[in-house]
């Protein structure tokens, strides 16, 4: 049994070091050159060679950027760095794997990135199975990472490798976790499927999505009501995300558009499209290039969170009357009759709603 996810995490990383497909990063700066490279890509849709960025052209890349192409030196002191390398041995691509842990205990990837003309190898793959292997041979529940609504290419490779969805509060967030089984979209009759592997019956159906007068319908199965809590929890949002990439709509209707922000981090749908539309507009206003399959909700803007309700102001006690033939105390007078507390704003939350 683990004691400690440190002690854990350390073992982990030093397994990392010591495989095949990987090596420890020594050299900082060129190490942030590929990271500025993927940024690039990610970011601004141009591929660039990472070691052909001089001093000039990758200063004029980050300034470009702005806050996103900031280099962060010692960057060792909270992750460390792997060079990814290809069957003959030299550097293909990035990966880096914080020195804590987060969420439950998982390893935390960043800087998973290849080169062009190194994709399309298995390399990727390997990277993300070695990491979950490492963490899986110390106990540690799976790892994470984190990847921008706008880098398309990313999230589609994440969802092809099976990973789940488990927030989108900054970033989409994926996981791939052992309390999580294997899992499968398939479209049949017009609709998205979302099955999972069961070790006797095969693949299970646990939600279905389909759409009625351009909103969404989502419809769940009896064994999605009595799945464990890890898939119950983060079906639904997985379910979401293909939702979104394939243009498929994400909101039920008004009123579920209306308590969109509930699901701001994760869980509902209409919460991933809520997010969708804020991590738009912010690539819009920094002046991204962005190719998105998401049709935006044509309804009203969805309601803003509900502001605490104001302090009331003190009222002042109805005095006690005083007649000659029954006088009071001083004590008496002053005791001032109990006022019914301010009713506070109650916000309900759908019946059927899951949190991710």
């Amino acid at each position: 049994m683990v004691r400690s996810w440190d002690a854990a995490l350390e073992r982990a990383q030093e397994r990392l070091a010591a495989g095949p497909r990987l090596r420890e990063a020594e050299d900082e700066r060129r190490f942030a050159r590929w990271d500025l490279a993927s940024l690039v890509e990610g970011e601004l849709g141009e591929p660039v060679d990472p070691d052909g960025l001089a001093p000039p052209v990758e200063r004029a890349w980050r300034e470009r950027l702005g806050e996103s192409g900031r280099e962060w030196p010692g960057g060792e002191l909270y992750r460390r760095r792997y060079w990814v390398l290809d069957a003959d041995g030299a550097v293909a691509g990035t990966v880096a794997v914080d020195n804590w842990t987060q969420g439950r205990g998982q390893l935390a990837v960043s800087s998973l990135y290849l080169r062009p003309g190194a994709r399309g190898a298995g390399l990727a793959a390997g990277v993300l199975d070695a990491v979950y292997a490492a963490a899986a041979a110390e106990g540690l529940p799976g790892f994470r990472l984190e990847a921008h609504w706008s880098w398309q290419q990313a999230v589609r490779y994440y969802l092809r490798r099976g990973l789940w969805v488990v927030g989108w509060k900054r970033a989409l967030s994926f996981a791939r976790m052992p309390q999580l089984p294997p899992y499968r979209v398939r479209e049949e009759h017009g609709r998205l499927l979302l099955l999972v592997e069961d070790p006797r019956r095969g693949w299970v159906p646990i939600l279905a999505a389909g759409a009625e007068g351009g909103r969404l319908r989502l419809d769940e199965t009896a064994e999605y009501r009595g799945a464990d809590g890890w898939v119950h929890g983060y079906a639904r949002s997985t379910l979401a995300l293909h939702l979104a990439l394939a243009g498929r709509p994400l909101v039920r209707g008004p009123q579920w558009w209306a308590e969109a922000w509930r699901w701001a981090d994760v869980g509902e749908p209409e919460g991933l499209a809520y997010k969708i539309e804020h991590f738009e507009r912010l690539a819009r206003e920094a002046g991204r290039p962005l190719a998105s399959p998401y049709r935006p909700v044509p309804a009203q803007q969805p309601a803003e969170p509900p502001q605490p309700a104001a302090t009331p102001r003190p009222v002042e006690p109805p005095r006690q009357p005083v007649t000659p033939r029954q006088p009071v105390t001083p004590q008496q007078a002053a005791t001032p009759q109990r006022a019914e507390p301010p009713r506070q704003a109650s916000a309900g939350r759908l019946a059927d709603s899951t949190d991710g």
